[in-house]
């Protein structure tokens, strides 16, 4: 029988060698693992059952073994090493040469090295072992070990880093495409929520009746008179015009947001989103994730994946990457609804007229272009000002324009009646004093729903009128003797007044022509008047004072290029200045000061020093100095 020496790694005994055999028996029993808290107990023990078997081992005489049994029973008490002379050896001499030990120091000697042994590889607690905790306990290097179970870790990390990216990238469609549910817009809702559909008047309105077409006109469901654009504004705005994107183009107040509210409020503002253009491009970069429901990213918790931050590009490329997703739910929606989806950018003329400007109104313009192309998605853009139209009419090919005008005489005094009506239902008031009030204010709602409010319709419309003309004078009054400082101010005051001088001697031969043919005409309906732009260019002799004024709300463009003032107040108080007595000549007088500055200023001065008394300067001019120059 031959045996071998070795030294186990379990702390308990560190220091003494340990006798074992080598069988197949005796590695099975090695090869399991042994915690670290069982040897401790196991060693507890077996200190305590060392004394009682010393006793019992030095009464009994000791016995030959004649064979050796292989096989231990599972009881088998452990026994410590060290107890006892003859356990083991305590000198150098060659192992060789030593007798065998009996069977029962033998099998002491086994258990002991049961209990003790540690493979390599480790076990338990112990430094460097795998034991029970371990992810690859059959791992035999501890290196190898904490190895692949860190490859293990990140391959998680980064397994879930791209089920985490999927599922935002479908979350973030899914919550755009939400945008375009029914209910959701918030510009409706706020618009909706004083009213809350008011219940419309369906009484007759016996005592003001007039002889007029317009005095049974239908109603909308939010009460609002219905206009004769509103039909095409409901098939816009309902997904029924499709291959084109359209540009509402109207002066303020004149009921552009309110017809487009009243079409999303039929259909509850399904597959259509709103949203308000503003001078600064993040602001406008908000409104638009906060219309389409789009984050740009902020609320991602992928900051371990991000290459960098997605604001550092700018509002432009921010507002790109919310069209891609917003392409990616109109493909998908229009698979589904065989209809497009909406966007309407209301006051686009908000936007800047510089290069940034431009350059966002062109961005939105190609992707207007591609959209109605498919037909997957219409764009509206609504402006008060002439300008973006010319912008966007260079490079456009499915654009249609509509023009939106104010009410004429018989609409505007049955808009007025109705609401009056549901404001002050004891104060309905008489036809002449609504006939009154549009005559002034004209046919403008912003005007109208002033008017409506007041104790005395009449009074508040001069009131409006006084108000109009202050203003009017604040922007482009005339300043007769004005210094050279103020001089470019003064051009574009003139020229603007030359203008308006026009529309008033148009408005006066209207007026002639409706007495001339109808003596009983008096309240006939006479229309704002009406100049090309071309002979406006004639007029004020700079072309380009006409975009200032109609970024001020002095004059309207539409889409015929024909020029107006931008209201009935602004023609009422534009005549009672003109018809001033005096001012012709003031005028005149501002004009021939504004040609003498620009004179001076042309003129060159020539100062002669040393010039006494008495002397005498003589210039001369010479008309032959070309004929002596070339001789």
């Amino acid at each position: 029988m031959r045996y071998h020496y070795f030294r186990p790694a379990s702390r308990l005994f560190a220091g003494r060698p340990v006798l074992s055999r080598s069988s197949d028996a005796l590695h099975a029993r090695f090869s399991q693992l042994v915690f670290c808290d069982r040897q401790l107990h196991s060693s507890r023990l077996g200190s305590q059952s060392g004394r009682s078997y010393s006793q019992t081992n030095a009464q009994k005489p000791p016995q030959k073994s004649t064979k050796t049994d292989t096989r231990r029973s599972v009881d088998t008490p452990v026994t410590p090493p060290g107890r006892g002379p003859d356990t083991h050896p305590r000198d150098s001499r060659d192992r060789s040469t030593r007798p065998p030990p009996p069977a029962h120091d033998h099998q002491a000697s086994q258990s002991s090295s049961d209990a003790a042994f540690i493979p390599s590889g480790g076990g338990g607690n112990l430094p460097g072992g795998s034991g029970s905790d371990s992810l690859f306990p059959s791992t035999t290097s501890p290196l190898l070990g904490a190895a692949l179970t860190t490859i293990v870790g990140l391959g998680l990390v980064f397994v879930g880093g791209i089920a985490y990216i999927e599922w935002y990238k479908k979350n973030v469609l899914d919550k755009m495409e939400k945008a375009f549910a029914p209910g959701y817009d918030p510009a409706l809702e706020l618009a909706t929520h004083s009213g809350k559909l008011q219940q419309v008047v369906e009484e007759e309105l016996d005592e003001l009746t007039f002889d007029n077409d317009g005095a049974q006109q239908p109603t909308m469901p939010s009460g609002h008179l219905r206009r004769r654009e509103q039909d095409w504004i409901d098939r816009i705005v309902h997904g029924a015009e499709t291959g084109h994107y359209y540009v509402l183009l109207g002066p303020k107040g004149s009921g552009k947001a309110t017809m487009i509210f009243d079409a999303m409020q039929i259909n509850k503002a399904e597959g259509v989103a709103m949203c308000d253009c503003h001078p600064n491009l993040d602001v406008f970069r908000l409104r638009l994730g906060r219309a389409l429901n789009y984050e740009y990213n902020e609320d991602s918790q992928t900051g371990l994946f991000q290459r960098r931050d997605p604001k550092e590009g700018g509002a432009a490329l921010d507002i790109e990457r919310a069209l891609n997703k917003l392409e990616k739910v109109a493909l998908r929606s229009a698979r589904r609804t065989g209809r497009p989806l909406v966007v309407i950018l209301n006051n686009v003329h908000f936007f800047k007229n510089d290069d940034e400007g431009q350059n966002m109104l062109l961005q939105l313009q190609q992707r207007a272009e591609a959209w109605a192309a498919s037909g997957i998605l219409t764009f509206v853009f609504s402006t008060d000002d002439f300008w973006p139209y010319l912008l966007l009419r260079k490079f456009a090919s499915r654009m249609h324009v509509l023009s939106i005008y104010d009410l004429n005489k018989p609409d505007s005094m049955y808009a007025l009646t109705r609401m009056r009506k549901s404001v002050r239902e004891q104060e309905k008031g008489t036809p002449e004093i609504i006939r009154d009030a549009v005559s002034i204010v004209g046919g403008r709602l912003l005007y109208l729903n002033k008017v409506s409010k007041a104790r005395d319709m009449a009074e508040m419309a001069r009131h409006m009128l006084s108000v109009e003309k202050a203003w009017l004078l604040s922007q482009i009054g005339l300043i007769p003797d004005c210094d050279d400082d103020v001089m470019d101010e003064q051009k574009w005051s003139s020229c603007s007044w030359l203008l308006l001088r026009e529309f008033v001697k148009l408005r006066q031969e209207q007026e002639r022509a409706r007495e001339e043919t109808d003596e009983a005409a008096e309240d006939a309906y006479l229309p704002l008047p009406a100049i090309p732009y071309w002979r406006c260019r004639q007029i004020m002799t700079r072309p380009d004072f006409l975009e200032a004024l109609d970024r001020a709300n002095i004059i309207a463009i539409d889409i015929h290029h024909d020029v107006r003032p931008d209201s009935m107040l602004v023609l009422h108080a534009a005549r009672q200045v003109v018809e001033e007595e005096g001012f012709d000549d003031v005028l005149d007088n501002v004009r021939a000061r504004v040609d003498e500055i620009e004179s001076l200023h042309r003129t060159r001065e020539l100062t002669f020093k040393d010039v006494d008394k008495g002397d005498r300067i003589r210039l001369s001019v010479d008309k032959g100095g070309s004929l002596l120059v070339e001789s």
